[in-house]
């Protein structure tokens, strides 16, 4: 393998409901961490990331891999 990704990042979320009878609020926080294997044609050099509407996409360009030739053998008999 060329190499291992790694993603990490930090969340906090607050939350707030209330009304004439009650108020409520929620507290959500914490850290992720995430490692992946790149495969071995990835451009590691060109690899790009961004974030949209909490969506994270990671672009990881690959090497064109090269196929062997492929040639065709008679059988005779």
């Amino acid at each position: 393998m060329r190499g291992i990704g790694l993603i990490s990042g930090e969340r906090n979320v607050e939350k707030e409901d209330k009304n004439d009878k009650w108020h409520r609020v929620e507290r959500s926080s914490g850290r992720f961490l995430r490692r992946f294997r790149l495969p071995e044609n990835a451009k590691v050099d060109q690899v790009k990331a961004s974030m949209e509407n909490g969506v994270l996409t990671v672009t990881v360009p690959k090497e064109e891999v090269k196929k062997p030739d492929v040639k065709a053998i008679e059988i005779s008999g």
